[in-house]
């Protein structure tokens, strides 16, 4: 039976950028939205073909202002033979007197924790459930708001720790995650805190719906444009 069209261009990701090897062992953050559903199902179906070569533990980071899984999510995962363990955060409580509660700072916390757990149990892999829109959203926000050109690379080894970040859904753009969920029947799982107003992100994929007219071709473009960049024609 052929591979899923979404697992297939994870498949391309993973080949361009090394993302596993043989030996990894791999932390997948699971939020419980669709997008890491995806890429829980993904692994679970990657680790049973021949010569897998790996192993992957899902982990979702629950806070005081975000749920825990969805117990529908929780047996969808156990009937793709992942049982997947729990870690509460008080984000809020971490947060520093006189300091805005905002996006930024929940999803610092649970990387942090993730990154955490991983070093800790000799986890060498973390994989995250950002896609191609994400990507490109990303962008444009250092762009517009910092003054940079950068965005989430696919693969990011740290220098301080022994574990590199792997986005596996690089390539994957939200519409075909979006339609691979609702054909599995994923219970996702959206964050609906009242401190997301603080985020640029929401602005950021109007301006990219605008610039691409929501083509996947000409978002595939601007994400191939990060790698084809003419240095002697910039400043």
């Amino acid at each position: 039976m052929p591979q899923p069209l979404l697992f297939r261009v994870i498949d391309k990701a993973v080949f361009d950028y090394r993302m596993i090897e043989s030996g990894d062992r791999i932390l997948v953050g699971a939020s419980g939205g669709k997008d890491s559903s995806a890429l829980v199902e993904y692994f679970a179906n990657r680790v049973r073909r021949k010569n897998a070569g790996f192993e992957f533990k899902a982990l979702h980071i629950e806070t005081e202002i975000t749920p825990g899984l969805n117990s529908d999510l929780v047996s969808l995962f156990a009937d793709w033979g992942v049982i997947p363990e729990h870690i509460k955060v008080p984000v809020l409580g971490r947060l520093k007197p006189g300091r805005q509660m905002n996006c930024w700072w929940c999803s610092t916390q649970r990387r942090t924790e993730l990154l955490q757990y991983a070093i800790a149990y000799h986890y060498n892999k973390i994989a995250l459930g950002h896609h191609l829109d994400d990507i490109l959203e990303t962008l444009l926000m250092n762009v517009l708001y910092r003054g940079e050109l950068s965005t989430m690379p696919p693969r990011l080894t740290y220098k301080k720790y022994p574990v590199t970040i792997i986005r596996p859904l690089y390539y994957a753009g939200v519409d075909l995650i979006r339609q691979h969920a609702e054909e599995g029947g994923y219970i996702s799982a959206t964050c609906t805190c009242s401190y997301q107003e603080n985020s640029g992100r929401k602005e950021a994929r109007s301006r990219l719906r605008s610039l691409t007219d929501n083509d996947p071709a000409k978002k595939e473009k601007m994400l191939l444009a990060l790698g084809h960049v003419e240095s002697e024609y910039l400043p």
